[in-house]
C-alpha cells in the first residue's frame, strides 16, 4: 500500500534492528523502500538489502556532505548501477547549510568540489537512463542552475529523478516540476511549524509527488526526536492527506504509482 521512497536502513540506528523494521513495515502496510546509499564505501551493505529483499531497492552514490570518502567517477557510477537492482543515481546534490559552522569558515565559493561531484553524477545519471536521488539543502540556486547547465530541462533523454525530503519554497518546488522531477515529502511536514511547506504539498500536483522517511532522520509526529523507521511512512501520507483533503489510501495508491513509474523495475514484493 505505502512505498518509502528514501531511507537509509545500513545506518547503525537500524542496521541491526531490520527484522523488527521489516515486521513494523508489514505491519503498518508499507511494502516496499528504496535503500538510499551515501559513500562507495556503503554500497556493498546497501545492495546486499536489496539482493535480499525482494521489496527493497538500492541507489548509488556519494552524498554531497560526505567528505574524507571515495570519490565516485562517472565510469564506476556507471559500473554499479548496472547491477541487478540498483534503480537510481544519488543521493546526490549540494548542501551549503551552516557552511561556516560546520565547513571550517569556508564559504560558498569553497564548495566547487560539491559542485564539481553533482556534475559526475547528473552526466553518469542521463548516460544510464536512471533517475537522480537529489539533495539540496541551502542550496537550490546552485543545484537547479547546474541541472539546466547539464541539460536537465524536462526534456526527453534527461535523467529526471526526485528532490527527496523538500523543505524548500513553492518557488523552488515550481522550477523542480519544470525540469521535470519529481518532489518527495518526509515527516517534517507533520511538524508543527512546518505549514509553509504544507502549503508547497497543497501545490505539487499528485502525478508528480513522493512520500519518504528519510530514516533514521526526522521521524514524524508522534514519535518526532526518535529514530525513525520505515513504517512511519503512513503518517506522511496521512498528514498529505488531510492537505490535499483525499482518503490517505489515495495518497497511498498515488504515490506508489509514481514511485513506479519513476523508478523502473519497482514491482510489488513483501515485507515480511
Amino acid at each position: 500500500m505505502f512505498v518509502d521512497s528514501h531511507c537509509h536502513l545500513t545506518y547503525p540506528e537500524l542496521k541491526d534492528r531490520l527484522p523488527a523494521v521489516r515486521e513494523a513495515m508489514a505491519a503498518a502496510q508499507v511494502d516496499r523502500a528504496l535503500c538510499i546509499c551515501t559513500t562507495l564505501e556503503e554500497f556493498d551493505a546497501v545492495h546486499a538489502l536489496a539482493l535480499q529483499y525482494d521489496n527493497f531497492w538500492a541507489s548509488v552514490g556519494v552524498h554531497p556532505d560526505n567528505e574524507g570518502v571515495q570519490e565516485a567517477s562517472y565510469e564506476t557510477l556507471l559500473a554499479l548501477a548496472a547491477r541487478d537492482r540498483v534503480v537510481a543515481i544519488g543521493e546526490t546534490g549540494l548542501d551549503y547549510y551552516q557552511m561556516e559552522e560546520r565547513k571550517g569558515g569556508r564559504t560558498i565559493a569553497d564548495m566547487e568540489w560539491q559542485r564539481d561531484r553533482f556534475r559526475v553524477h547528473i552526466r553518469a545519471a542521463r548516460t544510464c537512463g536512471k533517475p537522480l536521488v537529489i539533495h539540496t539543502r541551502d542550496s537550490s540556486a546552485d543545484t537547479l542552475a547546474i541541472l539546466k547547465e547539464e541539460g536537465e530541462d524536462g526534456s526527453p533523454g534527461q535523467a529526471g529523478g526526485v528532490f527527496h525530503c523538500f523543505s524548500e519554497t513553492r518557488e523552488v518546488a515550481r522550477a523542480a516540476l519544470d525540469l521535470g522531477y519529481y518532489i518527495s515529502f518526509s515527516g517534517i511536514i507533520t511538524f508543527k511549524k512546518a505549514q509553509a511547506l504544507r502549503d508547497v504539498a497543497a501545490f505539487v500536483p499528485l502525478d508528480r509527488m513522493l512520500i519518504e522517511t528519510d530514516s533514521p532522520y526526522l521521524a514524524p509526529v508522534p514519535y518526532r526526536g526518535k529514530p525513525n523507521n520505515p513504517s512511519y511512512v503512513p503518517y506522511v501520507a496521512a498528514e498529505i492527506a488531510t492537505v490535499r483533503g483525499l482518503p490517505v489510501e489515495r495518497i497511498a495508491e498515488i504515490t506508489s504509482q509514481n514511485f513506479e513509474r519513476l523508478f523502473s523495475g519497482v514491482t510489488a514484493g513483501t515485507a515480511t
